[in-house]
């Protein structure tokens, strides 16, 4: 029979475990151990060890016999790699919207009300800044109407959170420039300039997090882009 309450307990372990890291209160590097951990969540060491072996399949950990758990540090290929998922469906999103001529006026509306919980947010709680920063750029995929794009984001936004609060961690005054950001990429979404949008897009993220490799691909992504639909608008003009 299925023991529910060790169940219950490895739930509650793994859940208290992962946002401690996702808010870099353990931070990546740092090596815990099944008794601390246990005595912290007031549970013996086996939903510990549970909830251990389910975050290293995810990831966030790799176990060592006897000597504990080290919570993996972002590597700068995967903060690269995020950046990079994170601007490609982002961008794609908008331009969605854009190209079909769907309205964006409650999504300016969504996305403006987030923009005044972020000023609400208190200077010191960086975990609550970076959640609501996730849930902008999550409100902004999921008006882009893909399922299949929003639910791959979805997988995105605990590596996000996890970024956002190291980047607030090591520049605090980090966070003004963030909302003004944001705040100009909703002026982009409401006045239909998706090149635009990709283009703050692109110097928001890989700035925040400091990558700056993903400048010149994305940069030359939407080139292309812009070249194709000139293209198209000629020939369609031509047509005519």
């Amino acid at each position: 029979m299925l023991d529910l309450s060790a169940t219950s307990a490895a739930d509650r372990v793994y859940e208290e475990v992962k946002e401690l890291i996702l808010t870099n209160v353990i931070a990546g590097g740092e090596l815990i151990s099944e008794g601390e951990v246990a005595q912290r969540c007031e549970v013996s060491r086996t939903p510990v060890r549970e909830a251990f072996l389910r975050l290293q399949a995810e990831g966030w950990m790799r176990l060592y016999p006897k000597r504990g758990a080290l919570v993996l540090p972002v590597t700068d290929t995967e903060a690269r790699d995020v950046v990079d998922a994170r601007i490609l469906i982002e961008s794609h999103a908008v331009r969605g919207l854009v190209a079909r001529g769907l309205p964006t006026g409650d999504l300016v509306a969504d996305l403006r009300r987030n923009l005044a919980a972020h000023a609400k947010v208190e200077p010191d709680d960086i975990a609550d800044f970076a959640r609501v920063d996730a849930q902008f750029h999550q409100r902004i995929v999921s008006a882009g109407a893909n399922g299949v794009l929003a639910d791959f984001y979805l997988g995105l936004a605990e590596r996000q959170r996890r970024m956002t609060t190291a980047s607030v961690h090591r520049e605090p005054t980090v966070t003004p420039r963030i909302i003004a950001e944001h705040t100009a990429l909703v002026d982009a979404i409401e006045c239909a300039d998706a090149d635009r949008f990709t283009s703050l897009l692109v110097d928001h993220v890989a700035g925040v997090h400091r990558i700056d490799d993903v400048y010149a691909v994305h940069a030359t992504a939407a080139s292309a882009t812009h070249t194709t639909d000139a293209r198209g608008t000629h020939a369609e003009e031509g047509q005519r």
